[in-house]
């Protein structure tokens, strides 16, 4: 690969209640997946992230999850399929209207957390998440973990679509990401998570924690912008693909299959 996108969950913070270093990652990042306010957000600090991301000519998306703020959108909730159509409706409209007012354009949705994991596994789940998004904006690229039920939903669709690895997260061998609660299943060295992307971007593939080598489509690179060192993460990844030869772009999108 010549090209790939490097993005950061983000505008994350509550009233007076920072999360993250958003305004120094979004200096080295290509695109901003910003909270619309369920799980994490509130209507300031969308406004001002999604001002920054304009400022700094990032491609910005919107970032939905469930209705937990106090879990941080990471504890799993059963939804019927109606109710996650329009979760993600709501929030992809609220993110339109923030980026509008700060004189931007929402051109890609991603899930968060428990509800991004649950869609990994059901991919009737991720059909009813992603048509709710559609419905709103029909052109909408949906960012997908990559090679998991996420991007089987998208196909299917016919939508246009983003593969995504992890800098700072494991893999299980079926490509979903090692359980939070499990040794090692997030990765804080900022310089193995460089070296990881690296040989990952090069393979086309995800590595998985017991080497096996799962083909996928490498369009963008995510890591988590409430980690500690997610700053450093982000720098060393950025630093060392570009040492390799290859850029940092925002992603254009596909349609169909890999």
């Amino acid at each position: 690969m010549t090209s790939v996108d490097l993005n950061a969950d983000m505008g994350e913070s509550f009233g007076p209640w920072v999360m993250g270093q958003d305004a120094a990652l979004l200096e080295v990042i290509t695109s901003a997946n910003i909270a619309c306010g369920f799980h994490a957000s509130d209507p300031d600090v969308m406004a001002a992230t999604m001002k920054l991301a304009v400022d700094n000519g990032t491609g910005i998306g919107a970032h939905p999850g469930f209705p937990d703020l106090q879990g941080f959108g990471r504890r799993r909730m059963q939804l019927s399929p109606a109710s996650l159509r329009n979760l993600t409706a709501y929030q992809l409209g609220a993110a339109q209207a923030m980026a509008g007012m700060a004189g931007g354009k929402v051109r890609h949705l991603k899930l968060h957390g428990a509800l991004a994991n649950m869609c990994a596994e059901d991919k009737a789940m991720a059909l009813a998440a992603y048509e709710g998004a559609l419905s709103v904006d029909p052109e909408i690229i949906v960012m997908v973990l990559a090679a998991t039920q996420q991007q089987a939903a998208v196909e299917e669709l016919g939508c246009r679509w983003a593969g995504e690895i992890f800098a700072d997260r494991a893999y299980n061998d079926d490509a979903t990401l090692v359980d939070r609660s499990l040794p090692g299943a997030v990765i804080h060295d900022a310089e193995l998570a460089a070296a990881r992307m690296v040989r990952m971007v090069q393979a086309g593939a995800i590595l998985t924690e017991s080497g096996k080598h799962i083909p996928a489509a490498v369009d963008t690179i995510c890591l988590h912008g409430d980690g500690k060192t997610a700053l450093q993460i982000a720098r060393a990844v950025r630093a060392a693909l570009e040492g390799a030869g290859v850029t940092l772009e925002v992603f254009p999108g596909r349609t169909g299959g890999v």
